[in-house]
């Protein structure tokens, strides 16, 4: 009995100490008030649903610096502004033209979508099947291959890969192959499992794409053709193609990430970085954004992704008045909504070398169905793991693992942008079970309004992401994915590991 008593009082004093150590945190201090600030700021019918591309997407990224500024945050790199320029075209097809397969004319829409090329004509030009159409260091599709002015027609998607996602970012590379070999236009026999009138919807009409860094890149035809069409489009039997396409038109369109540094506090540990990133984005107002109503047609996105703002933001004020001992960047991103391309840009024109860039927490999510619970999306793929439930549970809440695997959530949200370059990344989301009528009720829906936010909730969400961040950014070792993990190759090149 006395050893149990000595042992009661033994984890009294401890939790006593941590907890007297973790009040005097600047986080434990954080206002109900402040946070809630941000939120009808970010969120408010004002900001009309932040869409990327819209001048209201522009404000939030300004709301953003400013807030940085105000707390005292470095530009990174030397650079004179918090705001990171992020080119985007804005591509409109006309949707005009035809492609003629023998005696069938295929149409616009029904048959075919055109994503980018100039206007073209072609008339019984011979076709070269090029199976993938990819180039890669393990193959190269067009070797030996003569395609100069004639038209390229390739399976969908890339090799080895049954990620749609995957094989949708790979489709722009893919016509740049072709167009690099001479090709006069590119042509993708469609496969996926989604309806053809659902990426009609989606790739045929008005959309935001990155620009391409390159100014003279592809401006051949680049075409899908409907699965229902494949059969057409034998080897054995068809040897010519022709087709008169109007040109798709493109408009550049300027977006910004929004980056501050803070150096951490020891000597040695203050040249790794810990990120820690959101982004502001949401899906803007009308049928645009969504399902509207009578009364409501602003997409506000309180939860997704005010919420992951907010977090940054109170993470920023939090670290200003206690520096970690690592170094921290933080990055609230553009174009989420859009095909996480705010992120996608970031991880090719990084402003604070990735190799120094040990651990990411992004901070975004659907919603929240259970307000006792942190979801981190990829809890268990790194060794930061113990620091982030214990840095949840000093709030009351408990860190749980993703409940959905099977939707692919991690390969879905910004996190995955450095991930595939080898920094372990997690997502910390709000907590969510699953994805029932509560999810629904608010995910990219116009009543995700400020006014229907818990901010009991979000306070302690907050705080549990700063405290978890903190005992991250000041652990002795920089952490790293567990083995075996789709991503740990990376890690490895990398970090030269």
């Amino acid at each position: 009995m006395k050893i149990k008593h000595l042992l009661l009082l033994l984890t009294i004093i401890i939790f006593g100490a941590n907890a007297q150590k973790i009040s005097k945190l600047p986080e434990y201090k954080l206002s109900k008030k402040e946070i809630e600030s941000h939120i009808r700021f970010i969120a408010s019918d004002e900001m009309l649903g932040r869409r990327t591309g819209e001048i209201t997407n522009n404000v939030a990224a300004r709301y953003v610096a400013e807030n940085f500024r105000l707390q005292g945050l470095k530009t990174p790199n030397g650079q004179k502004d918090y705001l990171q320029p992020v080119p985007f075209e804005m591509v409109k097809p006309t949707k005009k033209g035809e492609v003629l397969v023998g005696t069938d004319s295929l149409k616009w829409t029904k048959d075919f979508i055109m994503l980018s090329g100039k206007a073209t004509k072609l008339e019984n030009v011979p076709v070269v099947f090029v199976g993938y159409g990819w180039v890669d260091e393990k193959q190269d599709d067009y070797k030996g291959i003569d395609v100069k002015g004639k038209i390229v027609v390739a399976q969908f998607g890339i090799p080895n890969s049954d990620d749609p996602n995957e094989n949708l970012r790979g489709s722009s590379k893919k016509v740049d192959f072709a167009a690099k070999n001479g090709a006069a236009a590119f042509i993708q026999l469609y496969n996926l499992k989604y309806p053809w009138a659902a990426i009609t919807n989606y790739m045929g009409g008005e959309k935001l794409t990155l620009a391409p860094d390159n100014a003279s890149s592809s401006d051949i035809p680049h075409i899908w053709v409907s699965n229902t069409h494949i059969k057409k489009f034998a080897k054995e039997t068809l040897s010519t193609l022709s087709l008169n396409v109007a040109e798709v038109s493109k408009k550049t369109v300027m977006s910004y990430n929004v980056l501050g540094v803070l150096e951490g506090s020891d000597p040695v540990l203050k040249n790794e970085y810990l990120v820690l990133t959101a982004h502001f984005d949401h899906v803007g107002t009308g049928r645009k954004g969504g399902r509207v109503t009578e009364s409501d047609t602003i997409f506000n996105g309180a939860r997704d992704n005010a919420f992951g703002t907010t977090a940054i933001l109170s993470a920023v004020k939090a670290f200003t008045q206690k520096p970690a001992k690592r170094s921290i960047l933080f990055i609230a991103y553009t174009g989420e909504e859009i095909g996480l391309l705010g992120s996608k840009y970031y991880a090719e024109h990084p402003l604070v070398p990735l190799k120094q860039c040990v651990y990411s927490l992004d901070c975004d999510g659907a919603g929240y169905n259970d307000t006792t619970k942190v979801t981190i999306i990829g809890l268990d793929r790194t060794d930061a793991q113990p620091q982030i439930e214990a840095g949840a549970k000093a709030y009351g809440l408990t860190a749980i693992s993703d409940p959905a695997p099977e939707q692919n959530l991690f390969d879905r949200s910004d996190n995955v942008n450095l991930a595939a370059k080898g920094i372990p990344s997690p997502d910390f989301a709000p907590g969510f079970t699953a994805f029932d009528a509560e999810i629904n009720k608010f995910y990219h829906q116009v009543s995700d309004s400020p006014e229907s936010v818990n901010y009991n909730y979000l306070l302690k969400f907050c705080q549990a992401y700063i405290y978890s961040a903190r005992l991250i950014a000041d652990r002795p070792t920089a952490p790293k994915w567990k083995a075996g993990d789709k991503y740990e190759k990376a890690f490895n090149e990398l970090y030269g590991k």
